[in-house]
Order: C-alpha cells, then sequence, then structure tokens
C-alpha cells in the first residue's frame, strides 16, 4: 500500500513535471499543502524533502518553496544518460517481445541500457510511464501511442517532452496531433490489398471486425471500405463490427456469433489482427462451422501461431522485430544529431489455407 507521503509526492512530482506548476513558482505553503492532501506537517516535509533531493523543488530561508529549473538540469544530463526508454501497450504478448527484441539489439548495440514500461492501452498508464521515463532522465524514447486515434490527455507532457529536445520514435501509430517521427505500417493500402484477395477469390459477402480506439485499426478498416468503393460494379454486400480496448472479447465475440448464425451469414472474416482471426477461428468450430469451407478467414500481422495453426491463417506481415532495429536506430541517428525520416512498411499478403476459392 502506497504511503501517504509516497502520494502527496507523486501529486506534486506530476504538476511540475507537467507544467501546472512552473519553473520558478512559488509552491503552497506547508498549511496549504497539510489542507489540501489533509495529512500531517510531517508526511509534507517528508516528501517535499524527496523532492528536493530530486532537484525538483528549492527552498529559500522565509521565503517558501520553489519550483527548480529541473528541465534544464535534465537537458545538460541527457548527452552523459545511458538509458533509452521504450513504452508499448504491451511486452509481454503477441507480437510485442520480437518489436522489443529488435529494439533492444539495436540499443545495446550503441551502449545504451533499455527501460520498459507497459501501458496496456490505458492514457493514465500511459501519462505515470512517461512520468516515470522523464524522472530516469532518459536519452530518447520509443512510444507505441495509447488509444492512438482519441485526443490524448498527455499532450501537455508531450509538449514537455519537445521542450526538453528529447528524442522520440513512434511505433505502430502516431498522434495526430504531434508532427512527429515514426516507423509504420502502410494500414490503409495493406487491407485495401486483403480485401481485394478475398473479392478475387470470389467472396461478396465480407465482414469486417476492427479495433477502432487505435490508428491501426481505424487505418484497416478504411482500407477494408476503401476496397469496396474499388468494386461497386460487382454487387458486393459488407458488413463491419468495431469494437474498443476496453471492450471485453466476449462480447465482440457475441457480435460475431450473431452475424455468422444468421441464413445470410458472410462468406469470409476479415480480422483486425491474427490474435483475434484465432479466436474467431475457434469460435467457427464451435458452432459446428469449418473454415474454409463454411467461412473464410484472414487476420494481420502474421503472429508466429498463424502458420501452426489448422487451417493455416492467410494474413498480412508485419515487420516486428524489424521495426523495433529501424525505431532503434532513428533514436539513435537522434541523439546523435543526425537527419532522419519515418519509415513507413508496406507489407506482403501471406497466403495459406484459410481462405476457399468460390468462383
Amino acid at each position: 500500500m502506497q504511503a501517504k507521503y509516497e502520494k502527496v509526492e507523486e501529486e506534486l512530482k506530476k504538476k511540475i513535471l507537467s507544467g501546472d506548476y512552473k519553473i520558478g513558482q512559488k509552491l503552497p505553503t506547508e498549511m496549504e499543502l497539510m489542507n489540501q492532501f489533509d495529512v500531517s506537517r510531517y508526511t509534507i516535509r517528508r516528501s517535499v524533502g524527496d523532492l528536493e533531493n530530486q532537484h525538483l523543488i528549492y527552498r529559500i530561508q522565509g521565503g517558501g518553496m520553489y519550483v527548480n529549473d529541473w528541465q534544464s538540469a535534465k537537458a545538460k544530463n541527457t548527452n552523459n544518460n545511458r538509458m533509452i526508454g521504450v513504452i508499448a501497450t504491451h511486452i509481454a504478448d503477441y507480437i510485442f517481445p520480437s518489436i522489443v527484441n529488435g529494439a533492444d539489439q539495436i540499443i545495446s548495440d550503441n551502449g545504451y541500457a533499455m527501460l520498459l514500461a507497459n501501458t496496456h492501452n490505458d492514457p493514465k498508464r500511459e501519462r505515470k510511464s512517461i512520468i516515470t521515463m522523464l524522472e530516469s532522465n532518459v536519452a530518447g524514447l520509443i512510444i507505441e501511442p495509447t488509444q492512438s486515434t482519441v485526443l490524448s490527455p498527455n499532450l501537455d507532457l508531450y509538449s514537455k517532452i519537445k521542450e526538453l529536445n528529447l528524442p522520440v520514435v513512434f511505433i505502430n501509430a502516431e498522434y495526430q496531433q504531434l508532427n512527429g517521427i515514426s516507423v509504420t505500417t502502410n494500414d490503409v493500402d495493406a487491407m485495401k490489398r486483403m480485401t481485394d484477395y478475398l473479392i478475387d477469390q470470389g467472396h461478396k459477402k465480407i465482414l469486417g471486425v476492427f479495433q477502432i480506439d487505435d490508428l491501426q485499426g481505424v487505418n484497416r478498416m478504411n482500407g477494408f471500405i476503401k476496397a469496396y468503393q474499388g468494386n461497386a460494379d460487382k454487387k458486393l454486400e459488407s458488413n463491419v463490427i468495431m469494437y474498443r480496448t476496453t471492450d471485453p472479447l466476449k462480447k465482440t465475440l457475441g457480435q460475431i456469433e450473431r452475424v455468422i448464425t444468421t441464413d445470410d451469414r458472410p462468406t469470409a472474416i476479415v480480422c483486425y489482427n491474427d490474435q483475434l482471426a484465432i479466436q474467431v477461428i475457434d469460435l467457427i468450430k464451435s458452432l459446428d462451422l469449418k473454415v474454409p469451407d463454411d467461412i473464410s478467414i484472414t487476420g494481420f500481422d502474421d503472429y508466429r501461431l498463424s502458420r501452426y495453426i489448422e487451417p493455416a491463417l492467410t494474413t498480412m506481415v508485419h515487420e516486428k522485430e524489424k521495426m523495433g532495429h529501424d525505431a532503434a536506430g532513428l533514436l539513435i541517428s537522434m541523439i546523435d544529431k543526425q537527419p532522419v525520416k519515418s519509415i513507413v512498411y508496406d507489407p506482403e499478403l501471406i497466403i495459406r489455407k484459410s481462405v476457399k476459392i468460390l468462383k
């Protein structure tokens, strides 16, 4: 359980790092802080003492407490720091270990260590992770945006990062409000090609299932729609199910089940990623239907299990380890003050056994 002084310290630190308390600004008095947090004088002094030791505030005898010029101190120390922060929506599962491994190869080869943080696609956890990275005085950041289609509540911290001239490389997506360096996939074109492939195989009734609080999902959905727009003369029928990170998987699978148990079920389902596609294949089998004889399935990312399931999954390649490798390479170049450009991959379509030819 977090101690009272730690809670006070954390709250004051957040306000300092986010700019709510500006450099040189006088802080509330001890009595005001005691009333604000409903704690004792000892608790306030313990919290303030820790912030002094971290050079975030300073005291003037008889004149109160003030916010220290912590930005300048961090900027001066950055060149001597050999730590790089990596913030991802997930770390331990799916494609993310490969991305982190690719980044680590370049980071360690250049004499840096890696500090990892996991947001679980939660903006509050992203905020805490960014603050931790700033406190650790990292030399640069590799960040996978959290809920990248939603207006980020953490833009104030990204403004602070910009003020500090701290190098940042975004992976998988980028915040539309920021003009940053990124390593991403051309998701729109990739999903259009996947959908075009299904149409070429004779599929007219295709269901698309997309996560829409991440930019990747919205772009893939737009690619799905774009394929239908380009084939309007073929009298095609489509349907779309949208879900968010916070939606229970059971709810999303329930929506899919309702569609595929009708008399007018789709002949194919395009899934946001392989992780979802594998779950959908299990759902279809549980309903005594067969893939691809009854319903064809496609994924995205070429997850390592996708080639081993039955049937092997038709999917799009995600660069994974190369993405981490390239992102870290760009970041090292930025730290070394070298010019860089964003990277966009054009993924390869991997045709396996999960799609039936109807024509």
